[in-house]
């Protein structure tokens, strides 16, 4: 008699991870990561990228409450510099997984790559902030806790709007750049930074 393949179960311990702030001229890359309780699911979980702030905002306060366990973490400004925003938003990552309460039996990463250091089965899922709940919930929390610091960095270095583009390379950012310089949370490593602190210097030496 022939067997049959039983469905494989969902990993109770499934942990979702994701980041927030590549593409921005200015502040830490964050990630996060999330295993969520089957027991109590968050409804409305999606790609951070397609929910408003206010939603945003409220899932990523049930997605505290419920969850298992969750992380956030972060790579710095020069970190970025140093080794380049890949490897540092999979620092971030491996930070995040890290430092979570409870052990995952499973890590399922959006994008291409995993992170470094992980002992356990890790998998990188394109387009996986749409596809897989813990993930989306991890990209909730990452996109929320950057928000809050970049909002927190605007009255620290006032002038750049940091509050309103987030460190994105928005034409207002842009104008504001080359008005004042770059401050210390803009990353030197990217073209448009670069291009500004080379212009002061030649300014100067005029």
């Amino acid at each position: 008699m022939p067997r049959r393949r039983l469905p494989v179960p969902a990993n109770p311990r499934l942990c979702g991870v994701d980041e927030a702030g590549r593409g921005p001229l200015a502040g830490c890359v964050f990630a996060a990561a999330v295993i969520l309780d089957p027991a109590r699911p968050v409804e409305g979980l999606a790609d951070s990228k397609v929910l408003s702030a206010p939603r945003r905002s409220a899932l990523a306060g049930a997605i505290r409450e419920k969850a298992l366990a969750w992380a956030v973490a972060f790579a710095t400004p020069a970190e970025i510099d140093e080794i380049n925003i890949l490897r540092a938003s999979l620092l971030a990552m491996s930070r995040a997984i890290a430092a979570l309460g409870v052990a995952p039996g499973e890590v399922a990463v959006d994008g291409l790559h995993v992170p470094p250091g992980v002992v356990v089965p890790c998998r990188a899922i394109v387009k996986g902030d749409r596809l897989v709940p813990a993930i989306s919930a991890a990209s909730i929390l990452a996109k929320t806790e950057r928000d809050a610091e970049m909002v927190a960095m605007a009255s620290r270095y006032p002038g750049y709007g940091f509050e309103g583009h987030k460190g994105y390379p928005t034409p207002g950012h842009l104008r504001a750049l080359g008005q004042l310089g770059p401050c210390e949370i803009h990353r030197r490593s990217f073209a448009p930074v670069r291009l500004v602190i080379a212009q002061r210097a030649l300014d100067f030496r005029a």
